[in-house]
């Protein structure tokens, strides 16, 4: 199927139905190699400018159709390493794999499903229709990182994390506007094919004037010139296989490599060690904490990933945490995850569904009560996020007490050498740049990065790597537009393409 290349979207709607159902699912699929690791945006006007031409005019069914079958292509390529997971126990879940990553791509493209038929519904065309469009699918992404706890893995908006002056648009609207902003500037060029010199002058104007405002806000963005800090993080990335982890077997070599590294010649006034990087309650081995106090210089602190237990009302509590640990050997601060892995660290529905969640343990986590910012003796306040909590947008910082710089520990070893660790990363880049603060990242396998508030990697450890990172602490940012306003810079440029649309048609049917 031609998509690009003097076809009108009444020959579009002409190809077989089997054509089109293929054809939707390849161009999803191909959606994805824009974003990291490929990182190749210019595949998007294919993908989004090709789903545009089988939608528009059509019958809400026909289009949300299409819809999801870009999305099951977009999401089965995009999330084909979530099948790595289930083969670090494979006896008990290898089995689960295929039929997972089909049902969650299968029911995450109802997402954009949903948006095509919305967009169906406007009967838009031309300029107004590509307003319309792209209004579709990114209020489709937000709803798909809101609904059911939400999931905001792969936005659009990532296809710009590896590219400096796009990217920084995001300090203004968030990820979810930078892709609103991108899905508009992907379909633009295919409404030229109407042959309606208006309505052409019309997008060439509008994709000139959003691509030169992306472009300018970025390099303004980028000349700012922050003071250095005089703070030094020590990142240790023990490159330990997730099956190796928690065997007893490997405790006392796991628990050897992380103190070793630590105790490299250098210093440092920060040591950051991954996700569940202790095999065990760290904050109950008294000597664990004294060997730690052993390596730490004076007056530097350890926050490091632990699973930590506490008794409640109905037993005991386990929750995934970050503990900050000082040169004495004490525990001066503690956050919990408070935005859980579904199957990973609970069951959702737990009484309906008689499954295990696949990470080891005694029991389902319990949630921390949400985004906190850690005061550390004579050190920059820190606000924490762990592995899955850096995905989700304007969601990682306590607005009340914005922190001086953000760390995510993270254990992305469930999926390999895929494609999954790196996506992961992007995401993290692009929470530095909403945030304009520097995200220290310690993963336990890789990648394990330091990056400063415009989402460059200032150094970086690289996958299935073993060692440590030291590495001076960007200064932080002033407060972005996005920092400030959270999701209202979304919905404010919303706002203003529905508007577009809303005028460019009456001014249409004005002239008509």
């Amino acid at each position: 199927m031609v998509f690009l290349t003097g076809i009108t979207a009444p020959r579009v709607r002409r190809v077989t139905g089997i054509a089109r159902t293929l054809g939707a699912f390849s161009l999803g699929a191909l959606a994805v190699c824009a974003l990291p690791p490929f990182s190749t945006p210019v595949v998007l006007p294919i993908a989004f400018g090709g789903l545009y031409l089988i939608t528009v005019g059509e019958s809400r069914k026909r289009a949300g159709l299409a819809g999801w079958m870009f999305g099951v292509g977009f999401f089965l390529f995009g999330l084909s390493w979530i099948a790595e997971s289930f083969f670090v126990d494979a006896e008990r879940f290898g089995w689960m794999a295929v039929p997972a990553v089909a049902g969650l791509s299968a029911g995450l493209a109802l997402f954009p499903a949903a948006a095509m038929a919305a967009f169906a519904s406007s009967k838009a065309h031309g300029v107004p229709g590509a307003l319309i469009f792209a209004v579709c699918w990114s209020v489709s992404e937000w709803l798909r990182g809101t609904v059911l706890t939400g999931f905001p893995w792969n936005l659009i908006g990532y296809a710009w994390a590896d590219y400096d002056i796009p990217r920084q648009m995001a300090a203004w609207v968030g990820s979810y506007g930078l892709g609103l902003l991108t899905v508009l500037l992907s379909v633009l060029p295919v409404t030229l094919l109407a042959q309606d010199r208006r309505q052409n002058v019309s997008a060439i104007f509008l994709f000139t004037a959003v691509a030169a405002g992306v472009g300018a806000f970025g390099m303004v963005r980028l000349a700012e010139r922050p003071l250095p800090t005089d703070t030094t993080v020590r990142i240790v990335q023990g490159n330990i296989p997730q099956r190796e982890k928690w065997a007893p077997a490997f405790r006392a070599r796991n628990i050897a490599r992380y103190l070793d590294l630590s105790a490299q010649p250098g210093g440092f006034d920060l040591l950051l060690w991954p996700e569940s990087a202790f095999p065990g309650y760290i904050d109950e081995d008294v000597t664990m904490l004294d060997r730690i106090a052993d390596l730490l210089p004076e007056g530097s602190i350890l926050l490091t990933g632990a699973q930590t237990r506490a008794p409640d009302g109905n037993g005991t509590s386990y929750r995934n945490s970050v503990l900050a640990i000082d040169s004495n050997g004490r525990i001066v601060a503690r956050y919990a995850k408070h935005h859980l892995v579904p199957f990973g660290e609970y069951v959702p529905f737990r009484s309906l569904l008689p499954l295990d969640r696949l990470t080891a343990g005694l029991g389902d986590f319990t949630p921390g009560p949400g985004p906190d910012t850690l005061d550390l003796p004579g050190l920059p306040p820190v606000g924490l996020s762990i592995c899955y909590e850096a995905i989700f947008p304007g969601r990682v910082v306590d607005a009340a007490d914005r922190p001086g710089w953000l760390f995510n520990a993270t254990n992305d070893a469930w999926f390999g050498a895929s494609l999954g660790p790196r996506q992961h990363l992007a995401s993290a880049r692009m929470r530095a740049v909403e945030e304009g603060l520097p995200m220290v990242r310690a993963a336990n396998t890789g990648i394990s990065a330091v990056i400063d508030g415009f989402g460059r990697i200032v150094s970086r450890l690289e996958m299935d790597e073993t060692g440590v990172l030291d590495t001076p602490l960007p200064a932080a940012l002033p407060p972005t537009p996005f920092s400030k306003y959270g999701q209202m810079t979304f919905l404010l440029i919303l706002a203003a393409c529905l508007a577009s649309a809303i005028g460019l048609n009456f001014r249409k049917d004005n002239e008509l």
